[in-house]
């Protein structure tokens, strides 16, 4: 099958380059158990000598002369790396490199990874405790862990091969990206997000950022355990998704907002029509009667663009009973507005927003951008009568993520909007390892506006339970 494999791979002459056992100036570090974990402040990729990078150059490159790729692309996965590592094999016996089993099969998954995967981003796309993955050009690749930033060791061969990979990325869902269209926003087959932005609007080389997605998917349960909320307030979040009230969750960049939207859709019922609009599909319903929509960016010609108000208006023509906007950042906002206040109950959306006083100025801001040419204070009734709750979540200093405030919209007092909060997180204090300690308290108010909704669905017995369950416990 692979008739290159044997001529290519038998004219290669000896090379020059150094072995990685015998020749190397800087060897290798060989873990030991007193070694600090991999991505520490002094990572072991990080003491990769650069006789490790060039060997593999070498060997890489050997392997695409000696390799069919179109024939290649027609096996399995598992066939198709049993075949590399056999011309690997091969490849490194020609050349009479000294090499180690473990050196041989780290470099050969490294290899492999290129071909078949995303080169050195493989290992950390496996981790499931890593949040967010920043490559800043091909020589320094951050990860947040724990709500932490940390520099890895991962590195590319150069800035070609990044390009390659985000190019890889992005035309699995049919976008592209190149100097002509250099930034864009794609998702991997698990639903992670991804952002692109390449030369020459990134002046160091490509810049990649992935929103990397837990493979468990997260509930609201999990969350009371993790601390994010009470389990009074962890119950009203679950009867204000039952009610169909309509939610919006604000917060800053990597607060959890879709996150926590996707534990509220939990409770939406199974016989409910969903359409869900994102810019970049990550939402993960589990209902089965679900409709997801996404943003189309422009093609080469620069037409044939979707926005996002597009998609958002087409929705009111699909018969949802529920609309799930991804984040709300634009003209959208008003059109979100109008399905919430006609029939559209129970629908939810993202925005940045530092509290929920400022989501409702953002809302006011993002509908007047759009060349509306409403009035204040129309705007702010249309806000009030299709708006129930906002759910405020923050990343807090310590890297911990907490749901901070659940605040009703109650109506309009002359021009303000008057609103309510049910819940707030309170900071006490920190512990000796710098971590913050707090507690979420409730207001103590009687019924929310939304009980009489709540009685309608049968939730009134809960949600006076979860009430007075809570301000026992802060008494």
């Amino acid at each position: 099958m692979f008739g290159k494999r044997s001529s290519s791979a038998s004219a290669a002459s000896p090379s020059n380059v150094t072995s990685l056992v015998t020749g190397a100036k800087t060897p290798a570090a060989t873990p030991t158990p007193s070694s600090k974990p991999v991505l520490q402040a002094a990572p072991v990729e990080a003491r990769r000598s650069e006789t490790y990078y060039v060997t593999k150059s070498e060997i890489f490159g050997a392997l695409i002369e000696a390799i069919d790729l179109s024939q290649l692309s027609k096996l399995n996965p598992e066939s198709a790396r049993n075949e590399i590592r056999d011309i690997i094999a091969d490849i490194i016996a020609v050349k009479n490199l000294v090499l180690s089993m473990s050196e041989q099969d780290e470099l050969t998954q490294d290899i492999c990874n290129d071909v078949l995967g995303l080169g050195p981003l493989e290992p950390l796309l496996a981790r499931d405790d890593i949040a967010d993955i920043m490559v800043n050009g091909a020589n320094k690749t951050y990860i947040e862990v724990g709500g932490k930033i940390q520099l890895t060791g991962i590195r590319f061969r150069d800035n070609m091969q990044l390009m390659n990979i985000c190019q890889r990325i992005v035309s699995q869902v049919g976008r592209r990206v190149d100097e002509s269209s250099p930034i864009c926003d794609a998702r991997l087959l698990d639903g992670s997000r991804v952002n692109v932005i390449a030369p020459p609007l990134a002046l160091d080389g490509p810049a990649l950022t992935i929103r990397k997605f837990r493979k468990d998917k997260l509930t609201l349960d999990q969350l009371v355990k993790f601390g994010a909320i009470s389990p009074e307030g962890g119950e009203i979040l679950k009867i204000i998704g039952r009610v169909r009230c309509n939610v919006l969750i604000a917060g800053g960049t990597g607060s959890g907002k879709t996150t926590l939207l996707n534990c509220l859709t939990n409770y939406i019922d199974e016989d409910e029509r969903v359409v869900t609009c994102e810019d970049a599909a990550e939402l993960q319903l589990q209902q089965p009667h679900v409709v997801r929509l996404e943003t189309r960016p422009p093609n080469l010609e620069g037409s044939g663009a979707v926005s996002m108000r597009e998609l958002v208006k087409n929705c009111l023509r699909m018969r949802p009973e529920r609309i799930i906007v991804g984040e709300v950042r634009g003209s959208e906002a008003f059109d979100l507005l109008q399905a919430m206040n006609t029939g559209h109950d129970g629908s939810m959306g993202t925005l940045h927003a530092n509290s929920p006083r400022e989501a409702l100025g953002r809302l006011e801001a993002m509908i007047t951008m759009g060349g509306m040419g409403l009035p204040a204070r129309t705007i702010r009734e249309m806000i009030v009568s299709s708006v129930d709750v906002i759910v405020q979540a923050a990343r807090l200093r310590d890297g911990s993520r907490r749901i901070t405030h659940i605040t009703e919209v109650m109506g309009l007092e002359g021009d303000v909007i008057i609103t309510q909060d049910l819940f707030l997180y309170e900071i006490v204090g920190e512990d000796a390892d710098g971590r913050l300690k707090g507690r979420h308290i409730s207001t103590g108010i009687g019924k929310p506006r939304f009980w009489d909704r709540a009685r309608y669905f049968g939730e009134d017995a809960r949600l006076a339970a979860a009430l007075d369950a809570s301000v026992d416990k802060d008494r």
